[in-house]
């Protein structure tokens, strides 16, 4: 990385690369074959993620990961096929990677989200899900894993 980045973008080097999506809704069985990537903007301040899935519920997207205003932590902008701009707060510590959305933002907080990922020991998978409050109290939404890719 180039300079000295903020500890907090330091972080992020561990999603820096190519990686197969596994996608589990509702119970089914995992669907493989969507695809994501990770990479620096020029100056390595913002992270990239790209995505793109055969699964026709889910959208193709686009977000920026960087430090927040404030020093703290990390946001996530989000953007999707579907036309939907939504900021995840975000974290990425000790092979945990956590977003959360519990506040109004670019659209309406009709309901709170959250993921949480583990990476595997050496880095190469983060099994994880989603999970979702309609206001009810929280439930898995969907079961979202990453292979990293050789």
């Amino acid at each position: 990385m180039e300079g000295d980045p903020h500890p907090e973008t330091r972080k992020l080097q561990a999603l820096i690369g190519e990686w197969t999506m596994e996608v589990a809704l509702g119970g089914d069985e995992p669907q493989s074959g969507g695809m994501l990537s990770f990479e620096w903007m020029p100056g390595e301040r913002y992270l990239v993620q790209r995505w793109q899935t055969p699964v026709p519920e889910a959208p193709d997207g686009l977000a920026i990961i960087g430090v927040h205003s404030g020093g703290e932590g990390l946001l996530q902008h989000y953007f999707d096929s579907r036309g939907v701009a939504r900021v995840y707060e975000m974290s990425l510590d000790d092979g945990v990677w956590e977003l959360r959305r519990e506040k109004p933002d670019f659209s309406p907080l009709e309901f709170k989200q959250r993921y949480r990922g583990t990476f595997s020991e050496d880095g190469g998978r983060i099994d994880g899900s989603w999970e979702i409050d309609h206001g009810s109290g929280w439930e898995k939404d969907f079961d979202l894993s990453y292979v990293r890719r050789a």
